[in-house]
């Protein structure tokens, strides 16, 4: 009777522990990310703060692999006056994840963002950096990059997770798309195609060269083992395509009050003999998943947007003249 009653006891327990831990699961499944973590926020001199920022960065084990401003005291909206930094950085970690899966190479480097904000008289300089589990999660890597988060945090910080309201969970980034008929992370821009990767890898760095559709590099990183590289592309616009600037559509869609500055820049990536970008109805809804689709500071205030920037990118894969690219997709 002893003997039962302790068999009981046993299995009781076992299947406690069983619904705890099923219980921890379901949570952990059901977690709702955001596509940025802020990490400070100070005053003072900018150039400073960027100074130490990548200090932190790299007594951290991150290695730094390119930065650019892409405003300095443009006007958005409400008022205020913007100037940014954005750092792109890398570490073993990422470029081990990024080796795992077929476009992982997009996920490589990390944003980190430096933005100063004046606003009725007021100044503040927000320090913050792309979400790596709200992207791993977005790019479908194999890796969640939790523990890239938390070296992250250990360096800068992590004082709020931001850009989404409410979030979205792993299995609703793994499957994202912000409307019906719009891309998902599959429906990537083919720019070009060459014979090799060489080529493509040619021709990619003599179109950013060349600033041809108005970009410039800002990285380029080689994902180990693969015939893969990502390109940061910093994109000004030109004359006659002004609405393809990183200006132009952050003044008119980051418009709360902490900024979205590592959306930027733009990426191009290089595979095999293939030149891909994310769709760019893709890329920016994934960082601004709750913009609304018509009114101020919408999508709709951006229409011109997403071809544009698709325009700019097919400039750059082109190389130094159209000819260069044996097919275009």
């Amino acid at each position: 009777m002893v003997t039962s009653v302790m068999r009981l006891r046993s299995v009781s327990s076992i299947a406690v522990v069983a619904l705890l831990l099923l219980g921890l699961n379901q949570a952990h499944a059901a977690e709702r990310l955001k596509p940025f973590e802020l990490a400070y926020t100070t005053s003072g001199d900018m150039a400073q703060v960027v100074t130490q920022v990548e200090k932190q960065l790299t007594d951290h084990g991150f290695s730094i692999v390119g930065s650019y401003a892409p405003y300095s005291d443009a006007a958005f909206p409400a008022g205020e006056t913007v100037s940014a930094e954005v750092i792109g950085v890398t570490n073993p970690a990422l470029l081990a994840a990024a080796a795992e899966t077929k476009f992982g190479g997009y996920a490589v480097v990390q944003r980190v963002s430096v933005t100063r904000v004046v606003s009725k008289g007021a100044t503040q300089i927000q320090v913050a950096y792309t979400n790596p589990s709200y992207m791993a999660n977005a790019y479908r890597l194999k890796s969640d990059l939790r523990g890239v988060a938390a070296d992250l945090g250990k360096a800068l910080g992590a004082q709020q997770a931001y850009g989404s309201r409410k979030g979205l969970t792993a299995a609703d980034l793994r499957d994202y798309h912000y409307k019906f008929l719009m891309p998902y992370f599959d429906d990537a821009h083919h720019l070009a195609k060459y014979d090799s990767y060489a080529q493509a890898l040619s021709a990619v760095k003599a179109g950013l060269a060349a600033h041809n559709g108005g970009a410039s590099e800002v990285y380029e990183v080689a994902i180990p083992g693969k015939e893969q590289t990502l390109f940061g592309v910093a994109l000004a616009g030109t004359t006659g395509n002004k609405c393809s600037g990183d200006e132009y559509i952050m003044s008119r869609i980051d418009f709360r009050a902490l900024k979205s500055t590592a959306h930027l820049p733009y990426d191009i990536l290089v595979s095999g003999g293939r030149v891909y970008a994310l769709a760019v109805k893709f890329r920016i809804a994934i960082n601004f998943p709750d913009l609304s689709m018509m009114g101020s500071n919408s999508f709709m205030s951006i229409m011109c947007a997403p071809d544009s920037i698709e325009k700019a990118l097919k400039a750059v894969a082109r190389g130094s003249t159209v000819a260069t690219s044996t097919q275009q997709d």
